[in-house]
């Protein structure tokens, strides 16, 4: 912008007026004509008709968060490689090597996580088949 150009903000402010009168409207007309009771249950958390029974905060499994960052870094892999293929022979084969060290990186992380057994949610199946033969013996199980 050159100093000759003028700054147009009056759409802007056209806009934010507009929006708060509009909120301001909807706010002011629930008040008014919305409804005022005051019972035994109306401060009683309520969800999907199911009374609330105990504590709303449970423990997930470590297993759990690696699953939903693992989900996350691949979603955005695919933001990535969607777009390199949306500019696909605009870049050329710099951006053909540049996709493919990407990915590679990505199938080193994801063989990590496999090795160090982030993404092992369920027991191996060698404890169940200790377990199996521990619940078995002296029972005439075979």
């Amino acid at each position: 912008m050159t100093a000759e150009q003028p700054v147009m903000i009056w759409p802007l402010i056209v806009y934010a007026a507009a929006v708060l009168g509009v909120v301001g409207i909807m706010l002011g007309l629930s008040y008014l004509l919305g409804q005022r009771h005051q019972e035994n249950a109306t401060g009683e958390v309520f969800e999907s008709g199911i009374l609330a029974t105990g504590e709303a905060r449970l423990r997930f499994s470590t297993h759990f968060y690696l699953v939903a960052i693992l989900f996350v870094i691949f979603d955005l892999e695919v933001v990535f490689i969607t777009a390199w293929a949306i500019a696909f022979h605009e870049l050329g084969w710099t951006g053909y090597f540049a996709i493919l060290v990407f990915i590679a990186i990505l199938m080193i992380a994801l063989f990590y996580e496999l090795r160090v057994g982030g993404l092992d949610l369920a027991i191996s199946g060698k404890k169940i088949l200790i377990n199996y033969k521990r619940l078995t013996k002296g029972k005439g199980i075979q």
